[in-house]
């Protein structure tokens, strides 16, 4: 029954964090993210990482990403789709530039710099897609921006890291256009989905005489999205994301909508930010200081700089770039999946993994209090 104390730890540290923050003037993600350090091996030890908090967790960003869908205005999205692609590729291309020079300048091999240029070009906006929901940004159009480039990011740093394992690592190589089609077949059928299946299917869950059937059906079809999505070497959290936009433009969306958020952010969510914690261990940290402090500044500048330079090329003024360019700062766990395949493939050697962690987590943890001093000031949203 361990388990079941974790959840105690989790549930009650993440909310006491949270509430805390906001009382400092933070969003409240930010304590939620360092309750987790404190929880974990790297400090108090009280819990360690295990494959239910992992599965957890998946489930948790899986209803973060679907809520954000929920709430995302469609043609807010539509109109913006110009910035958003300036800004991934601006976010792609400076990281990529700058984690190259910063990793070779500390003595890494070619490949080793190349792998890690790539992995710093990763973004994940789930910690952001917070943040902006507290600070009631998420649907405006710097929100929405935000969310867009996220989507092209991720398709696009994917199929990099496809080409660079098949071309430099020691892993069996993949087809290129078999990738490629891979990722156009996704949208197709997600696409297709929203418009002709997923509006019938709801309704026709919606008459079955069982308790929350709707639910049920809406819950189907966020982690058949995901699934598919990961079937198809996109990130599960873009397929989940897509399938709150499918629902949102169902009648449904309002009731789905309010009944979504407390399973997510009474369980599931805490369990997510803990869990990003727990992946820190300051174990050799100090003989890697440089590297560590190198790399992060860099991540953190050239992502900021690279989204930013994107936003204001398509119109935005300055502060709203550079918010744009803050939303895209986090790596959070879709980095992790990168670094754990350049291990596996040999890319990124394994005295390097832990410091590449404190990197992605210093990135991650940035990202909030950077959203919040940027960002202008509405009226909060303390989801929880």
């Amino acid at each position: 029954m361990a388990f079941i104390l974790d959840l105690v730890l989790m549930i009650a540290a993440t909310k006491a964090a949270g509430h805390l923050s906001v009382k400092l003037g933070q969003p409240a993600v930010l304590g939620k993210l360092i309750v987790g350090i404190m929880l974990g091996p790297a400090l108090l030890g009280w819990i360690q990482p295990n494959d239910f908090i992992t599965h957890f967790a998946e489930i948790g960003v899986l209803l973060l990403m679907f809520i954000a869908g929920l709430e995302t205005d469609l043609d807010q999205l539509r109109q913006n789709w110009k910035s958003a692609v300036a800004v991934a590729l601006g976010g792609i291309i400076l990281p990529f530039i700058g984690g190259y020079a910063a990793s070779s300048a500390l003595g890494l091999s070619d490949t080793e710099s190349l792998f890690l240029a790539l992995l710093l070009c990763a973004t994940s906006v789930s910690i952001s897609v917070q943040a902006l929901k507290e600070m009631n940004q998420l649907n405006s159009r710097e929100g929405s921006t935000i969310l867009g480039a996220a989507v092209v990011d991720d398709v696009v740093v994917v199929i990099l890291l496809a080409v660079m394992l098949s071309l430099l690592g020691t892993t069996e190589s993949v087809s290129i256009p078999a990738l490629l089609g891979k990722k156009v077949l996704f949208f197709v059928v997600v696409i297709a989905a929203s418009i002709w299946v997923v509006p019938h299917f709801m309704k026709l869950v919606a008459r079955f005489r069982v308790t929350e059937a709707l639910m049920s059906g809406a819950l189907i079809a966020c982690f058949a999205y995901a699934y598919f999505a990961e079937k198809m070497g996109v990130a599960g959290i873009i397929g989940a994301f897509a399938a709150g936009i499918a629902i949102s433009q169902t009648t449904f969306k309002h009731e789905v909508e309010r009944k979504v958020e407390p399973i997510a952010y009474t369980l599931f969510v805490p369990i997510f930010f803990v869990s990003i914690g727990l992946n820190i261990t300051f174990e050799g940290v100090g003989r890697q200081l440089l590297f560590i402090v190198v790399l992060s500044v860099v991540a953190i500048l050239t992502k900021l700089a690279g989204g930013g330079l994107g936003a204001r090329l398509t119109g935005f003024h300055n502060r709203s770039s550079l918010a744009i360019g803050a939303g895209m700062v986090s790596r959070g766990e879709v980095a992790l999946i990168i670094a754990a395949s350049g291990l596996q493939s040999g890319m990124l050697p394994q005295l390097y993994f832990t410091s590449i962690v404190m990197v992605i987590m210093i990135t991650t943890l940035a990202t909030p209090p950077m959203l919040k001093l940027i960002f202008p000031q509405k009226k909060q949203s303390y989801s929880e």
